[in-house]
């Protein structure tokens, strides 16, 4: 699901009146996943991985480390909608997943997202949630679209490469 946060209004900066967003678009979806949360977070976790199985990604590193090895800080290179942009964020983590917020970007104001696992079994719902404000206005059909691949890489590609780990490690 896909929501805006606020208005829309006439911006002065477009040549002629036009309605854009100028808003922030929070965003949730699930999807389940057949394998196990101890299967699901360390392909999760591979942050420097993301290229190779994130269209959107053209690098990813990761800066620091806690003390269980996990990420806490990353920088990545990512294109969306004809956008490039340098994000660097910061992750926490929770008993039932992780998060990210945003600490610097070249288009974004704000971004908060979050991961949760619940496991079933031999399976695990995984449930997305990410809320981005963008710093240049833009029309709501290209923040939709910018949306809909954040959700497609955050769950359908996840799922896509966790399985795909998996078969490899059989």
């Amino acid at each position: 699901m896909i929501s805006a946060i606020g208005a829309l209004e006439d911006h002065p900066d477009v040549g002629h009146p036009s309605r854009v967003a100028v808003v922030a678009i929070r965003e949730f979806r699930e999807v389940v996943i057949d394998a196990r949360v101890d299967e699901i977070l360390p392909v999760m976790l591979d942050l420097e991985a993301l290229p190779e199985w994130s269209a959107a990604h053209r690098s990813s590193v990761v800066l620091e480390r806690d003390e269980h090895g996990r990420p806490t800080r990353s920088r990545a290179t990512v294109t969306t909608v004809g956008i490039t942009d340098v994000q660097e964020i910061a992750l926490t983590y929770h008993d039932d997943g992780y998060g990210w917020t945003l600490l610097s970007s070249t288009y974004q104001r704000s971004q908060d997202a979050r991961y949760r696992l619940i496991p079933d079994g031999d399976r695990t719902r995984v449930v997305f949630e990410v809320t981005v404000d963008p710093i240049m206005p833009m029309p709501g059909f290209l923040l939709r679209r910018a949306a809909k691949g954040v959700l497609d890489t955050a769950t359908v590609g996840l799922r896509e490469r966790v399985l795909a780990v998996r078969k490899h490690a059989e």
